[in-house]
């Protein structure tokens, strides 16, 4: 049976409209249309109707909207009752405690295999695993002596999770995992998560847009890093950089990224933890040449492209574990973005080839936020006669039609 996303799409590609169409008339954004057309979010009843007005559906999608609504809330009904039944089980049943240490071990696999999966699997992985160490929490079937270990550990999946929804596009519920996450850390007495943690709500809030608050959070960050202890403060500063690029401060934005690199040079204990809360050399490159395309070009665009190359050059060299595929898929977008700035429309479309042929399921939502700045950029009137560059753009346009 044909799904309401795969109806929703169908109706729009037989309406003969793009994405950007059917965003405008059902007042949502083209990112959140092609979350809704995936499936990664669930489609509200208002852009049901007025998707079925706008496409001339005569009904269809709005009644199919309602028959899987009818079926999720009765699947959520006995959902419910089975989590209900399930939870009084366990509580009646006094279970051997668990070896800390695997569940620390599952923890440690799910921070460096996120670099390399689809976020909705890390979720549910992050779910499962975050509710055996809230179980013992909660039941305090543990040693007293783990329960701080179980904090840190709960603390960091709820990270996973707050990645997870972000990649997904959802930045509120984001920053409610980030949130636990910051609270398991201070119940933890843990500074590198707390550290980790301000890096991440800075991100979650570069995300929307609001800068202000995202340097807050930064600036609040640099009181739980440690002297020579991980790579938390050079995370930080590339953060603040970040910000201060967005913002318009091309000095200060360098500043904060010479900053970074003076921190590292510092780090005399590597992370507890590697992969999604590590910052490696690469990564520390890749946000560097995320940070200055945000700026007007000439020296900040070399800086940049030269960041990109760099953070694609180290991942396809280095170790697997610290590999953040969607990172390196963004780097090519950075660097496209940075040749732009520079008019190498030719190179700008040679760093995108790796992405154009991606997967839906691959196109997280920074994916298609970076791609639609490049399109825009590559449609301005000084372009108009260049082949190359109203190629790309089709192709573009095409990847998430």
């Amino acid at each position: 049976m044909t799904t309401f996303p795969e109806l929703l799409r169908e109706w729009r590609l037989a309406a003969r409209m793009s994405l950007a169409d059917l965003a405008q008339c059902v007042r949502y954004d083209r990112t959140s249309l092609h979350n809704f057309e995936t499936g990664r979010r669930p489609t509200p009843l208002c852009v049901a109707e007025a998707a079925d007005e706008a496409t001339g559906a005569n009904g269809a999608l709005v009644e199919e909207w309602h028959r899987e609504d009818r079926e999720r809330r009765e699947a959520a009904a006995t959902h419910r009752v089975r989590a209900a039944a399930l939870a009084m089980t366990r509580d009646l049943t006094a279970l051997a405690d668990l070896d800390i240490a695997e569940l620390q071990d599952g923890v440690a696999a799910t921070a460096v295999d996120y670099l390399a999966s689809p976020p909705g699997p890390m979720m549910d992985r992050a779910h499962a695993l975050r509710g055996e160490a809230f179980e013992r929490i909660r039941s305090g079937h543990h040693l007293p002596a783990d329960r701080s270990d179980l904090y840190v550990a709960a603390g960091r999946l709820s990270g996973v999770l707050s990645y997870a929804l972000l990649d997904m596009g959802d930045a509120d519920e984001a920053l409610e995992h980030a949130t636990a996450a910051g609270r398991c850390a201070a119940y933890a007495g843990d500074a590198e998560l707390a550290a980790w943690v301000a890096g991440t709500k800075s991100l979650i809030c570069r995300f929307q847009g609001d800068y202000g608050h995202a340097l807050e959070h930064i600036r609040d960050g640099y009181q739980w890093v440690g002297s020579g202890h991980g790579t938390g403060e050079a995370r930080l500063r590339c953060g603040e950089a970040q910000c201060l690029a967005n913002l318009g401060d091309s000095r200060a934005a360098n500043q904060a990224l010479d900053g970074a690199e003076t921190a590292r040079e510092r780090i005399r204990r590597p992370d507890s933890l590697e992969g999604l809360f590590g910052f490696s050399r690469a990564k520390q490159s890749y946000y560097a040449g995320s940070s200055l395309i945000w700026l007007q070009g000439g020296h900040d665009a070399e800086r940049a492209e030269r960041e990109a190359l760099e953070a694609i050059a180290l991942w396809r060299s280095g170790p697997v574990a610290e590999r953040s595929l969607d990172d390196e898929r963004l780097a090519h977008i950075y660097l496209a973005t940075a040749r732009v700035q520079l008019d190498d429309v030719e190179g700008a479309a040679d760093a995108l080839v790796p992405v154009l042929s991606l997967p839906v399921e691959d196109q997280i939502s920074w994916i298609v936020k970076r791609m639609d700045r490049v399109a825009g950029m590559l449609s301005a009137p000084r372009y108009a006669g260049n082949r190359t560059a109203s190629e790309t753009v089709e192709k573009i346009n095409a990847l998430a039609a």
